[in-house]
């Protein structure tokens, strides 16, 4: 049904999400990332709140690991779940419960875990991994994408998939991305691509709109002069 990376960025200490799914709106229900504080993935049968309540853990301190045990020992139908969790210093944990569907596998790396259910082959979140951890230099918006393409190239999932999207945070109470394809027929994961080739020469130029307007770039629309 899903598969996702959540990772943070040595680099820019930015947190984020990217994830394709056959079930529509992926990324508004699995997909939750807090600038300073982590990035999770709440995937399978999923429960939007599991996200939010990792986020509110290590937002007091607890590490991934130490959140996700208390999830685990505190959700009613945990066995139902499977999650992905980074903290803002890197540290990861997963969980796949026994009722996750279909061949499903989990992985974890520095500042990084990939993560699957119904997959086509048990390799996939590995090859998510290792297309992340491959490039440390690069933009991590890049990175996170070109990760979860090369899910899809290593099988995806069972089926095909129909949804995507891209989720990251920095140091600012707002997202930098928040891209979602919620339904594509055929090639959500290119959707989500070429969104985010238009998206990203403007990134910069809209936080500057909302940190002062006065100092942004003119907007290039018509009628603006």
């Amino acid at each position: 049904m899903t598969f996702s990376i959540v990772a943070r960025c040595a680099r820019t200490q930015s947190l984020g999400v990217a994830v394709s799914s056959s079930s529509p709106a992926v990324a508004a229900r699995c997909a939750r990332a807090r600038a300073g504080v982590g990035a999770v993935a709440s995937q399978n049968i999923t429960d939007p709140r599991l996200g939010t309540e990792a986020l509110d853990l290590m937002a007091t301190g607890r590490t991934a690991a130490a959140a996700l045990a208390e999830i685990r020992a505190c959700s009613p139908h945990i066995e139902f779940r499977q999650l992905a969790l980074v903290d803002s210093s890197g540290g990861t944990a997963f969980f796949s419960g026994a009722r996750t569907l279909g061949r499903h596998h989990a992985v974890a790396g520095p500042g990084a875990v990939a993560a699957g259910n119904l997959l086509a082959d048990t390799k996939v979140p590995e090859r998510i991994l290792e297309t992340f951890l491959a490039a440390p230099e690069a933009d991590f918006g890049d990175r996170l994408i070109a990760a979860l393409a090369a899910g899809l190239a290593a099988g995806g999932e069972e089926g095909p998939v129909h949804s995507a999207g891209i989720l990251v945070v920095r140091d600012l109470p707002f997202p930098i991305i928040d891209l979602r394809v919620d339904w594509h027929d055929t090639a959500p994961i290119a959707a989500l691509e070429k969104t985010w080739a238009i998206y990203k020469p403007q990134l910069e130029a809209y936080v500057t709109r909302a940190l002062d307007p006065a100092a942004s770039p003119a907007y290039g629309v018509p009628g603006n002069p």
